[in-house]
């Protein structure tokens, strides 16, 4: 998920994902190649894979940290602004001081899709014959700041902070960024450290007065990603209402990242990373469990729903990138809507128990479950793998 301004993108120049010009074209531009090896090239984009899906499979808790800190536009903003990005590999004030620049770069050439337009074309692995010394500067300096992004993510809901690198990242990057507005750009508001993790678990000392308030939190991150993936990820090229919306179009990742986003919902719903069964401490289990049998059978709903839903993303035709009309799409988009309604039912019978001791105990350890085995692994895995990205894209020039 990101925040993308669909006027801001309809300004945009349109360019088919296939028909983008390099990003060192001009006459006046060091169109020098990068002194690299192809082997090298083909690591990292294996690498940005498996930092992608640590991110997809993030987006049902982008609240906290991920929007407070502005992570989500910074790093995960689409589709890329191709101009915008020419004209900054051609600007030598910026590329001079590339790491500060990334600070208050518009996120529309940040993060994995800058990356991935460089790495990635038509699915595969770039030529490293076509990838120029600035493109590489660039992607060295965009995948540096991934990393100290994604280790913000993990220091700030870690409620242990047990990685003090980590958290001296998280200390560095937030005293020096800004949020970003609707458009991309820094408002120029400074943020300060918060520890999300322990605020989530300890009602009343952040943003969730109840225990039952932050477990519906977990329902209504799911519903917004849920709705993102349906109505305009997958909706808007669909429907024909913005062709050009399409996520991870240089890497044919897009039907990857759909079904991520909706592991992401299975992983915050039945508890813990990789999940086949919901965890005895999760909000489905204890939903299926309880002795309210509408909330039982709105949750057995939810799990049935939830499965249609993966199987009819897994079902899509690839890549839709050049397949985002096909009825296969309008049927996943479907699946996802009455997930949503299922969700949507579950959390009002919930919400009527709010001030009930029982409920607000059981919430309490929901809470703490969902914190400890879903976020922080998550942002711990995917901090590893955006480091061991960053290392990727690092060697790819000789030394």
């Amino acid at each position: 998920m990101t925040i993308k301004n669909l006027s801001k993108m309809a300004a945009v120049a349109a360019v088919a994902v296939a028909g983008f010009a390099s990003c060192s074209s001009s006459d006046d531009t060091d169109t020098s190649v990068v002194d690299g090896s192809q082997v090298s090239v083909d690591q990292a984009c294996a690498g940005w894979r498996l930092a992608r899906a640590d991110w997809e499979q993030s987006e049902a808790f982008l609240f906290g940290a991920a929007d407070e800190y502005s992570i989500d536009p910074h790093t995960d903003t689409w589709p890329v602004d191709a101009n915008a990005l020419a004209n900054v590999l051609r600007d030598k004030s910026a590329m001079s001081n590339i790491d500060e620049f990334m600070k208050t770069a518009n996120s529309s050439i940040m993060g994995y899709h800058g990356i991935e337009y460089v790495l990635f074309r038509n699915g595969a692995p770039r030529s490293v014959s076509q990838i120029t010394d600035l493109e590489y500067k660039y992607i060295c300096a965009v995948a540096k700041d991934l990393y100290n992004a994604t280790a913000t993510l993990e220091s700030t809901w870690d409620p242990n902070e047990s990685n003090a690198d980590r958290k001296k990242i998280a200390q560095e990057y937030i005293a020096s960024h800004y949020s970003l507005d609707d458009e991309g750009d820094v408002t120029g508001e400074g943020l300060t450290y918060k520890n999300f993790g322990k605020m989530f678990t300890k009602p009343g000392t952040g943003d969730w007065d109840t225990a039952l308030a932050a477990t519906l939190e977990i329902i209504s991150g799911c519903q917004d990603i849920i709705g993102e993936v349906g109505d305009s990820k997958i909706g808007l090229p669909y429907t024909g209402q913005d062709n050009s919306y399409i996520e991870s179009p240089y890497a044919y990742n897009s039907i990857t990242d759909f079904y991520d986003n909706i592991v992401s919902v299975k992983n915050a719903l039945y508890g813990s990373v990789a999940a086949v069964t919901p965890n005895t401490n999760s909000l489905i289990y204890f939903c299926q469990n309880t002795n309210n049998t509408t909330l039982k059978n709105q949750a057995n709903n939810v799990v049935a729903k939830l499965d249609a839903a993966l199987a009819k993303i897994k079902a899509m035709k690839a890549p839709f990138a050049l397949y985002y009309t096909d009825a296969s799409c309008g049927a996943a988009i479907d699946a996802l809507g009455d997930l949503d309604d299922a969700l949507g039912e579950m959390s009002e019978t919930l919400s009527a128990f709010a001030g009930n001791t029982s409920v607000e105990a059981q919430c309490q350890k929901i809470n703490e479950n969902y914190v400890s085995n879903v976020i922080v692994p998550t942002y711990r895995n995917l901090a590893n793998n955006a480091y061991t990205l960053y290392q990727a894209i690092l060697k790819i020039k000789a030394n």
